[in-house]
């Protein structure tokens, strides 16, 4: 009996909290961890489920788009999205992190570098390109995050890995401070990307070194503007519920650059049930996303009989 008592209470411990959907478009503040960010907006809303879509270092600001309820069932979407970065770099020294809080390790000379050196040999890094990983990422080595192991001053080989620069755009350049904005692809280390670049800018090639000094998530995915600050949500949390469930966008707002496919009632029972249904004029192939006469049902994908199968259902929609 005391066992059936303790589970249950666990049970009521899990479900604690509002049954509220939808996606929050925070302006994450720099200094502290994406999680630590999600834990507060959980809180303000006092919401029963949460998840982001993607970690922004400490150091780094920006939109962070925070899935409430029914929309963690598209984060994982959301993290494979493309990105765009507005940032700061020093050129001509060297952290162990790649980043203003790491320590020094190399110093150059920049004083001979322009804007046009800068120019040339951006164009290098725009498409299809490799990167290795830096050591301070969370990936796992043998199931230990790399940055735990940096910390420890532990280095270990990594993989390159393809990634897309759709675009690098030079805003400024100003002494040695660089100011770049890039569209990149999942996946794409931002520190790497500006260690790389400063490895074309010395003599014969040699790197004068870099590393970030502000970082700005601009977009995500389809996401881009109309971001919120804590300060502002806890104000409107002094309102209530009503005025920040206000705010949240649509759970499809998060796939609203696919194609979608309106479903008639018989459709829209057996796609709920599980089961793949044909759809007339459906695209051949992809994710789609699936309505019926007026709400947002979930996501599918084509077979290659042509079938729209669910693979994503909400339950309930914001």
């Amino acid at each position: 009996m005391a066992s059936i008592k303790s589970k249950s209470k666990v049970a009521r411990r899990k479900n604690k909290g509002r049954n509220i959907s939808g996606v929050l478009l925070l302006d994450k503040p720099s200094g502290g961890s994406s999680n630590h960010a999600l834990q507060r907006v959980k809180r303000l809303f006092g919401a029963a489920k949460a998840g982001h879509t993607g970690s922004l270092d400490p150091l780094a600001t920006g939109m962070l788009p925070v899935c409430l309820g029914e929309a963690t069932k598209i984060s994982a979407f959301l993290l494979d999205a493309d990105k765009t970065y507005r940032l700061k770099c020093r050129l001509g020294v060297t952290t162990d992190t790649g980043d203003a809080e790491g320590e020094v390790l190399e110093t150059h000379d920049v004083s001979g570098i322009t804007r046009d050196d800068i120019e040339k040999v951006l164009p290098a890094f725009i498409g299809e390109i490799e990167q290795v990983p830096p050591m301070y990422s969370a990936i796992k080595h043998n199931g230990e995050r790399l940055y735990k192991l940096a910390r420890q001053g532990i280095e270990v080989e990594r993989k390159a890995r393809k990634v897309t620069i759709y675009d690098i755009k030079l805003l400024s350049y100003e002494q040695d401070i660089l100011e770049l904005e890039v569209s990149c692809s999942k996946g794409t280390y931002v520190r790497t990307l500006v260690e790389d670049i400063a490895s074309r800018l010395g003599p014969g090639d040699e790197s004068v070194g870099a590393h970030i000094t502000e970082l700005r998530r601009l977009s995500v995915g389809p996401y881009e503007g109309n971001m919120l600050t804590m300060e502002q949500l806890e104000t409107l949390a002094e309102q209530g519920f009503d005025a920040l469930d206000a705010v949240l966008q649509p759970v499809d707002s998060g796939v609203a650059d696919w194609p979608d496919v309106h479903l008639g009632a018989d459709a829209a029972f057996y796609v709920q049930q599980g089961q793949p249904v044909m759809v007339p004029h459906a695209p051949t192939h992809g994710w789609v996303r699936i309505y019926d006469q007026s709400h947002f049902l979930g996501i599918g994908e084509i077979q290659d009989d042509g079938m729209v199968a669910p693979r994503r259902m909400i339950r309930q929609c914001a």
